[in-house]
């Protein structure tokens, strides 16, 4: 049976994702209201785009309590870029936290505006090495013990893994490795 995922939809790059887990043979199930939240699904994905635009809907839509007791409840997560900052527990530089189910401190924007976007090449821990398409991303400055560091570029954390909660800021569906994707399916 095909692994239903929900995937936030309201703001980002949410379509990318649902491409490259469709072409694994998941079922993608687009997240836009509290309505569409009624089936439950196998997996969660919180794309990248604006956090703080997600935010907003995400409270105003009535999404977020029933994500954030999914998330709790362990239900596994791909988030990358903005859903990296959705789930972090502080952010150090900016005081609007939203889901906080991921015991990190992450720095948004930290490579700067949309000129400050790169590629590299680094290793993933269980993956192996992979290009990483980082755009206006945020990187990890601290972690809790109990949290994995997958990744590392430029000297940041720039990938984790926490329970079932695997973040990510950089992009992995804009490009054509799909190994990340499958890491988050083996997880449902």
């Amino acid at each position: 049976m095909a692994k239903r995922i929900g995937v936030l939809a309201v703001q980002g790059a949410f379509a990318e994702h649902e491409a490259m887990l469709g072409a694994l043979g998941a079922v993608c199930h687009e997240l836009r209201k509290a309505s569409d939240l009624e089936e439950k699904p196998d997996g969660l994905v919180l794309p990248g785009g604006e956090s703080t635009v997600q935010r907003k809907i995400l409270m105003e839509s009535g999404m977020f309590s029933p994500i954030r007791s999914w998330i709790g409840e362990g239900m596994p997560v791909l988030a990358t870029c903005a859903g990296l900052i959705l789930l972090a527990e502080h952010l150090s530089n900016d005081a609007r936290t939203c889901f906080e189910t991921l015991p990190v401190t992450v720095r948004r924007n930290a490579y700067g505006r949309q000129l400050g976007s790169f590629i590299a090449e680094a290793k993933v821990r269980h993956i192996g090495t992979m290009r990483q398409n980082f755009i206006r991303a945020p990187y990890i400055e601290q972690v809790s013990p109990e949290v994995e560091v997958l990744s590392e570029t430029e000297g940041h954390i720039t990938a984790v893994r926490y329970k079932n909660q695997l973040a990510l800021s950089f992009h992995p569906e804009v490009g054509h490795d799909t190994r990340l994707h499958e890491a988050f399916l083996r997880m449902i």
